[in-house]
């Protein structure tokens, strides 16, 4: 795949975001830039990095090594199952099982993965739920958060 490929496919996400995000308005208007601004400045910059692809035109992707392309596959696969067990499970313990299972499909040592695992999905939560007020599902371990 070439950049200006990357810049087309990137322009298209960026129309694709910009179109659903347009009409995002919260129920009750409590913050003074509202739900859509975050997909639309995430559009902007993707727009504007594809416009730069698609420019620039110099370079030529290698292709991935043996393998990557199961493990990228994987990856998206345990990004849906993320989002669909995210509610059930809770926060922490999907963001647990998420972190291990790529750091795994990269080549971590399971006890790292675990680790960082464990400790992202705890800082996290405390750091969102707890400090910065963002309520977040507790799932399975709603008695113990």
């Amino acid at each position: 795949m070439n950049d200006r490929i990357l810049g087309i496919v990137s322009l298209g996400l960026a129309i694709f975001l910009t179109v659903f995000g347009w009409n995002l308005h919260a129920p009750v208007s409590y913050e003074p830039v509202g739900p859509r601004a975050f997909p639309l400045l995430i559009a902007l910059v993707i727009g504007l990095c594809g416009l730069w692809l698609i420019y620039k035109n110099e370079f030529t992707a290698q292709a991935n090594p043996p393998g990557a392309n199961g493990r990228i596959f994987l990856m998206v696969l345990v990004a849906m199952g993320y989002a669909f067990l995210f509610q059930w499970l809770g926060f922490v313990v999907a963001t647990v099982l998420m972190t291990v299972l790529v750091g795994r499909l990269f080549r971590g040592a399971w006890i790292k993965c675990l680790m960082g695992g464990v400790g992202m999905g705890v800082l996290f939560f405390l750091l969102f739920d707890r400090a910065l007020d963002v309520v977040l599902p507790t799932g399975i371990l709603e008695g113990l958060l």
